[in-house]
């Protein structure tokens, strides 16, 4: 797996919405964590932007002198983001790492480190270029998914997921290239989505169950759980 798939049309084609269904969902998780901690960004950039639509999202929610800004490498994505672009909301197509003497409040990880070949790397040299970074980590490892072979090869084949997380892989992860963690959330994709098959919808009662008695448990034995992670 490289990044060959998204620059080469391979990875529209395996997904041809590029998640955009998914992007006010994740826009209002994203809304969650810097209300709560009150941060209120004036400049917003996006890094693995796809079709745009979260910095869509969030230009309608945040302060309207925010200025939006994002990356992607695929030329497929970088199509769909320009039509969502506008006075305040900007898309490049190029990797940000190349880009000197820029500098932003805010800027988004949002499903992406799990498609990095080298994570630690970029995490390292994106440091100096922003004050505050957010992460959105599928957190692909649970009982269910390894008891199940098909599953993280699916997420492999179909989305491009080279590296598998748990909660406390990802943060230690963060920890490891020298950012320090101020607040993280769980999110349940598997719940609040639409499910994708009558065995996808059946599970959330179980989902939400275990979860209310124990988070943490039902990320590792269920899976379905995403991280939220605010970090500086």
């Amino acid at each position: 797996m490289s990044a060959d798939i998204y620059s080469s049309g391979d990875y529209l084609v395996k997904n041809p919405t590029w998640h955009v269904e998914d992007s006010p969902w994740k826009a209002n998780n994203i809304l969650k964590i810097l209300n709560r901690n009150n941060i209120n960004p004036q400049s917003v950039c996006e890094v693995g932007c796809g079709a745009g639509e979260i910095l869509k999202q969030l230009q309608s929610n945040l302060n309207q002198e925010c200025e939006f800004w994002g990356y992607d490498i695929s030329p497929q994505a970088f199509e769909l983001a320009q039509q969502r672009a506008n006075e305040k909301l900007h898309f490049n197509l190029k990797d940000l790492l190349t880009e000197k003497d820029v500098f932003f409040d805010l800027i988004l990880l949002i499903d992406l480190i799990e498609h990095l070949e080298d994570y630690f790397n970029f995490l390292r040299q994106l440091r100096a270029k922003s004050k505050y970074k957010l992460l959105h980590i599928p957190l692909d490892l649970s009982a269910q998914s390894i008891l199940r072979k098909d599953r993280l090869m699916k997420a492999r084949l179909s989305i491009g997921h080279i590296h598998y997380f748990t909660k406390e892989t990802a943060l230690q992860s963060l920890v490891d290239v020298g950012y320090e963690v101020i607040d993280y959330f769980y999110t349940a994709s598997a719940i609040d989505l639409k499910a994708r098959s009558r065995l996808a919808e059946l599970a959330k009662m179980p989902r939400r169950l275990i979860f209310s008695l124990n988070p943490d448990l039902a990320s590792r034995t269920l899976g379905g759980y995403s991280l939220m992670v605010l970090v500086k």
